[in-house]
């Protein structure tokens, strides 16, 4: 029987293959992650301007005026759920399934993000939204070609996030206009970090990416989590920047 090794294979098509995978991962991240932002961008505009869609969002209150319906409610608190759905039925979930829920989550969360157009200007959205795609890809470039290991800043961070959000709801009693700017930008901060560590991690998981369906979930869940840090990236830089109506 032959001998079979890998000693006389040409290096340079080991390397070609390894790009090839890794782009091919990063490449069905990011196209799931720029669908699910076009979904969230268009469900947001549809319930922020047309007006048989904003009145879903809002009653008429008993002593004038108007107050946030059932359905508003809803739309601001699951997002969260269909996050945790995702998490936690990572193994039960279908290929097809988890790709349903995160879409779902993607136009759902654009309803709870409709609201942002009541408080800020137009103009001032645009912006920011500009201003934070620019930023993402810059640390997602810087993700993908650093050469330094990021483990230990991404734990730092982790860290960092756990703290504004302990922050962030002390701040609702509180309602700080000084603790309100420093998690902004804290939140910035950290988020943008986050970015580059998480496509750091997506493509060192691209290395053993064997085209199974596990690793098709892992597209989805790599794509959720970029998304979510593109979001807080915009949400804290509006809070920031953005001009109020």
């Amino acid at each position: 029987m032959e001998n079979q090794n890998f000693r006389g294979t040409n290096i340079d098509k080991i390397e070609y293959a390894s790009v090839v995978t890794t782009s091919n991962l990063l490449r069905s991240v990011f196209a799931w992650m720029s669908v699910a932002l076009v979904m969230t961008t268009i469900a947001s505009m549809l319930f922020a301007f047309v007006p048989s869609l904003v009145q879903m969002l809002f009653t008429e209150a008993e002593g004038g005026g108007y107050k946030l319906s059932t359905l508003a409610w809803v739309v601001m608190f699951a997002p969260l759920g269909f996050v945790l759905l995702m998490s936690f039925g990572f193994n039960k979930l279908s290929y097809p399934a988890l790709i349903a829920v995160f879409l779902a989550y993607a136009a759902v969360n654009g309803i709870s993000l409709s609201f942002i157009f009541m408080v800020y200007s137009l103009g001032s959205i645009v912006n920011v939204f500009l201003s934070t795609v620019a930023l993402f890809a810059i640390m997602a470039i810087a993700g993908y070609t650093t050469k330094t290991d990021l483990t230990k800043m991404g734990s730092l961070l982790m860290i960092g996030l756990f703290g504004i959000i302990i922050a962030s709801v002390i701040n609702i009693f509180m309602k700080s206009d000084t603790m309100g700017f420093i998690t902004s930008i804290l939140g910035v901060i950290i988020f943008t970090g986050l970015t580059a560590w998480d496509v750091q991690k997506i493509k060192n998981m691209a290395a053993e990416d064997d085209g199974s369906t596990p690793f098709k979930k892992m597209s989805i869940m790599g794509a959720l989590t970029l998304y979510l840090d593109f979001i807080n990236i915009f949400l804290y830089l509006l809070r920031l920047f953005g001009k109020r109506d």
